[in-house]
């Protein structure tokens, strides 16, 4: 019904740039939030960086100056450019959505299966 599938992941030298891109699809009625979070190995999943409906963005310290995250040109798209990678930028990205699909009334929560960002030194 709604599926998250994002792209952009790979193995990059310290200091260089990836960008992530997530599209939705489905029968999706309407999203209020998109965003990125990660996962490294023996870490708990972490908010990277979520954008709203109106534009407004959030950043995990860590990466504010150096990731910006943006609504692509189509609908139910989000991106995020990563610049000056850090070793400790390697994980699993996964994208995440809140969202209304089809006729519920309510907002859920949906997410990507993942693409691995390695980060080599």
């Amino acid at each position: 019904q709604v599926q998250l599938v994002e792209s952009g992941g790979g193995l990059v030298q310290a200091g260089g740039s990836l960008r992530l891109s997530c599209v939705a699809s489905g029968s999706i009625y309407s999203i209020n939030v998109m965003g990125w979070y990660r996962q490294a190995p023996g870490k708990q999943r972490e908010l990277v960086a979520t954008i709203t409906d109106s534009g407004r963005t959030l950043y995990e310290d860590s990466v504010k100056g150096r990731f910006t995250i943006s609504r692509g040109n189509a609908k139910n798209t989000v991106n995020l450019q990563m610049n000056s990678l850090k070793p400790e930028d390697t994980a699993v990205y996964y994208c995440n959505a809140v969202l209304r699909a089809g006729f519920a009334p309510v907002f859920n929560t949906y997410w990507g299966q993942g693409t691995q960002v390695t980060v080599s030194s």
